[in-house]
């Protein structure tokens, strides 16, 4: 056998050895995400709330309470998190969204929305209608936009114009 056959082969046995450890990993990891949600399942009620605004930012700067800071494991508490700030009944709190739901969150109106404890899981229109996900204009798309509201707003401001010249020249006949 020659040496590059060799490397070769050491190579696909490590590759074979890191997909099996993945593979039980994966399995692992997949089994306590399910047990979490069967938590969440457990404790979540439904509440009527005013979205004032909603941002991702670090987790020490987002204004939750400091068990959760203290909670939190070293390597994420830099990391940023989606944070609502809402009008729950009398009170504005601070609460962190699922990441798939965040973008569906309007801002400035109220929700319905599935909670447990500060978290967010679901939300609702106020009617019980499903949210759509906002459209994201491209570059291209924002520019062409703006391009012709200035176009309208310039027609507006010639027939203004063209509008008031004639009232002029009315009153001086």
């Amino acid at each position: 056998m020659q040496t590059w056959q060799i490397v070769l082969l050491i190579v696909l046995a490590v590759l074979i050895v890191v997909a099996v450890v993945l593979y039980f990993l994966g399995k692992r990891l997949e089994k306590q995400q399910d047990e979490n949600e069967a938590r969440l399942e457990v404790g979540k009620q439904t509440v009527s709330m005013l979205v004032i605004d909603k941002k991702r930012m670090k987790l020490k700067e987002a204004g939750l309470p400091d068990i959760v800071v203290q909670q939190t494991p070293w390597y994420l508490k830099g990391s940023k998190v989606p944070v609502v700030k809402a009008k729950v009944g009398p009170r504005v709190v601070t609460m962190v969204a699922d990441e798939k739901i965040f973008d569906l969150i309007p801002t400035k109106k109220e929700v319905k929305a599935v909670i447990n404890g500060i978290y967010i899981m679901d939300v609702r229109g106020v009617r019980g209608a499903q949210l759509e996900k906002p459209v994201k204009l491209t570059w291209r798309q924002k520019i062409r936009k703006k391009l012709l509201k200035a176009q309208d707003d310039n027609k507006a401001a010639r027939k203004a114009a063209e509008a008031s010249k004639d009232k002029d020249t009315k009153k001086k006949k």
